[in-house]
């Protein structure tokens, strides 16, 4: 099977262990264990609880205690609607194989997360690009979706809130998205795995599981929750769903590691606390970077709504990939090339690490950026 190299993955494997300052970063500042226990109001004494843990496979599906606690950050979703899956990564994956073959028609925004494109391609789809727009703020332009939505479409793909611009679909268009998808009967498989990071209010928007009723929303623990290293992910969606994906999970998952369980659901069950957390830092760390561009004569963007990651248009005679290499090798900052998300002209920035390192990172590319022509 063919699929095109994953530009992002590429990039980051490359580079990201030979910077110093590293904006590419999209996961929330990373929790340790430590910080979760203190969250969730435990200490090093509840450790103890894993020593009796036998290292088997576990239930296979994710334990019940955990998919309980999956479905009290949606409004209509049950246990037997969730299915655990190798982080989000995992579960779009997992979606794709199950949902799509070859022949059928595909839409899917871009930039996005290339999975929601290669992913059908590799399979034999027919994808077509919904491409966002900076003078629409990013978001999809609804009257061209229903253009791209034809009869015969099988998947509507979209993230909610979108990597990279961060841009936000509220709750009127994502039932507007249904609605198109209604017509025809298509499936919208929802990547919402920086749900919880919004700028303004509770946080999160509804998910687009429980606003259609051939939604399928997929998200982790790794951004918003801060614990990538737990490697846990999940799909929300109608048993139909759930039941075509175990099949192809069955082949490439078994089951989640059942210490990645156990952590996973310690911080759900405190996702109060935990995204609480999250919103400080995102929304402290935007206004460090909002004061920042509105400095820099060189550079312009959308500001973001929600999410950890944000495009950078630089106004400069280079392309993304020169621009980034050049900062990189300079001045230890890593970003990431637009080019990587098929958006030359603009670089990625993740804001969501720790404020020292942000501001130490903005204000070394501010000295890049005074010596370009």
């Amino acid at each position: 099977m063919h699929i095109e190299p994953f530009g992002v993955e590429i990039w980051m494997n490359e580079w990201e262990t030979k910077c110093e300052w590293n904006l590419a970063e999209t996961c929330v500042e990373s929790l340790t264990i430590d910080e979760l226990l203190t969250l969730a109001g435990k200490n090093d004494a509840d450790l103890s609880d894993l020593l009796s843990m036998k290292m088997t496979y576990g239930a296979i599906e994710g334990s019940m205690r955990l998919r309980r606690a999956i479905c009290a950050l949606y409004e209509k979703q049950k246990a037997e609607n969730m299915v655990i899956t190798h982080g989000t990564i995992g579960a779009n994956m997992l979606v794709h194989k199950a949902m799509v073959s070859a022949g059928d028609r595909v839409v899917a925004v871009v930039p996005t997360y290339q999975q929601h494109y290669s992913i059908p391609a590799s399979i034999g789809a027919k994808v077509h690009h919904l491409q966002l727009r900076e003078d629409n703020g990013f978001l999809p332009d609804l009257e061209e979706l229903r253009t791209l939505v034809t009869p015969d479409t099988k998947l509507i793909a979209i993230n909610n809130p979108n990597n990279p611009t961060g841009a936000l679909m509220d709750r009127e268009m994502l039932e507007a998205i249904a609605s198109i998808a209604r017509a025809v009967g298509a499936w919208v498989l929802c990547d919402e795995v920086y749900r919880g990071t919004n700028q303004q209010g509770l946080g999160a928007t509804i998910s687009m599981a429980d606003v259609y009723e051939k939604g399928i929303s997929t998200a982790s623990v790794s951004k918003a929750f801060a614990l990538a290293g737990l490697r846990l992910g999940w799909i929300a969606a109608p048993r139909e769903v759930i039941d075509a994906v175990s099949i192809h999970r069955d082949y490439d998952t078994i089951s989640i590691g059942m210490i990645n369980d156990h952590f996973a659901t310690l911080a759900l069950e405190n996702s109060d606390k935990v995204l609480g957390r999250s919103q400080t830092i995102t929304r402290g760390n935007l206004a460090i970077l909002d004061a920042w561009v509105a400095q820099e004569p060189k550079i312009s963007w959308v500001k973001p709504k929600s999410g950890t990651t944000a495009l950078l248009k630089f106004d400069l005679p280079m392309t993304s990939r020169d621009f980034c290499i050049a900062l990189l090798k300079e001045t230890g900052v890593m970003l990431t090339p637009g080019s990587a998300l098929n958006m030359e002209g603009y670089v990625r920035i993740g804001y969501a690490n720790n404020p020292a390192i942000l501001k130490e990172g903005l204000k070394l590319v501010s000295a890049f950026l005074a010596k370009q022509a």
